[in-house]
């Protein structure tokens, strides 16, 4: 069994806590990582990129001038992509950008990330967000008495309004679920922040 520091909210070091091998102690595997971050990236494309052919933009039907004796090329349309106000030649149409990716890979790729976290000791564990208000200068003080450096990404095991209202007005922080968890918010924070009972749910969720 993997095992993480414990730390209590003065932020020294309490205990330990075991935590599964497989999901903590993964090895590493770029190629699902990169393949998982790509899905999630598809997936967030919106793909509503529009633009008219010459067909559908406005004007056009009239021939422009006679086909000979005014000395310029011939001209059947005033909608062609060369004019101005013109058509555009093979323009972006909507389209759905996501494709899908089996759960399993997906699960590895969490499961490869977490792992490196723990390596370098960027998870932090907590027995619980002991906040005395929903504050901003609450949560401030508790992440910085934890000693958590960079942006930080606060796991929980399920919804805690207090903890979200605490940290929403605070930059490089955010809230998420350990049944939720994805590769993008785990790459892109430098530390983990979660408590024993988020450890529970991530090894349900993603072994």
């Amino acid at each position: 069994m993997a095992k993480l520091n414990l730390y209590s909210n003065d932020g020294k070091i309490s205990g330990g806590v075991e935590a599964s091998d497989a999901v903590f102690m993964a090895p590493e595997n770029e190629y699902v990582v990169n393949e998982t971050m790509n899905w999630y990236l598809a997936s967030q494309r919106q793909g509503n990129a529009c633009a008219k052919t010459r067909a559908e933009v406005s004007g056009g039907g009239k021939k422009p001038w006679r086909q000979k004796g005014t000395g310029r090329a011939r001209a059947g349309d005033n909608r062609p992509p060369h004019w101005r106000k013109g058509g555009v030649a093979h323009p972006p149409r909507p389209r759905d950008y996501s494709f899908s990716l089996p759960i399993k890979v997906r699960k590895a790729a969490i499961r490869t990330v977490l792992s490196s976290k723990a390596r370098e000791d960027k998870i932090k564990v907590v027995d619980k967000f002991a906040l005395a208000d929903a504050k901003t200068k609450e949560m401030v003080k508790f992440l910085k008495a934890l000693g958590a450096k960079g942006s930080v990404l606060i796991v929980l095991p399920e919804e805690d309004i207090i903890v979200d209202r605490a940290s929403r007005n605070i930059k490089g922080i955010k809230v998420s679920s350990g049944k939720t968890l994805n590769v993008y918010d785990l790459l892109k924070y430098d530390e983990v922040v979660m408590t024993k009972d988020t450890i529970k749910a991530i090894e349900e969720a993603f072994v």
